[in-house]
């Protein structure tokens, strides 16, 4: 559930953007998924940093040698408006994965209208990250 003034209900912080980057990073290197390594039925994980958990997710994909070099993230949103937190989401990205803010790519979108996001039931994001592996 989303709520322009309430946030995002969520186990974490309920960072879509960071969360679907972790999956693409666990994805590249063949871990799972986030739900995998950090459950919402596990009392750690809440209030958690999402970022914090990208962090452990980078930790992870470099232990199998899997080393970022750009992340992209689309976030699907009707009624929250990326655009003015752009830099910021970049910047906070970015310092998480180790990367400089020119290889962290942060758009938006909406469905106008449709489904659960267009409703403002929720929000996604999806996100693609590229890797070197040694």
């Amino acid at each position: 559930m989303v709520d322009a003034q309430e946030g995002v209900v969520a186990t974490s912080d309920g960072d879509v953007a960071a969360h679907a980057v972790c999956d693409a990073i666990l994805g590249a290197a063949v871990l799972g998924d986030l739900g995998q390594h950090f459950p919402s039925s596990d009392p750690r994980w809440h209030d958690v940093s999402s970022l914090d958990l990208l962090r452990t997710c980078v930790r992870m994909a470099g232990d199998r040698g899997v080393v970022l070099s750009f992340a992209d993230v689309t976030v699907v949103a009707q009624s929250i408006r990326v655009s003015p937190h752009r830099d910021g989401i970049r910047a906070g990205l970015a310092g998480a994965l180790g990367l400089g803010v020119q290889q962290v790519s942060v758009k938006a979108t909406t469905t106008d209208g449709l489904g659960l996001t267009g409703r403002g039931e929720g929000i996604a994001a999806l996100a693609v990250v590229t890797v070197d592996v040694s």
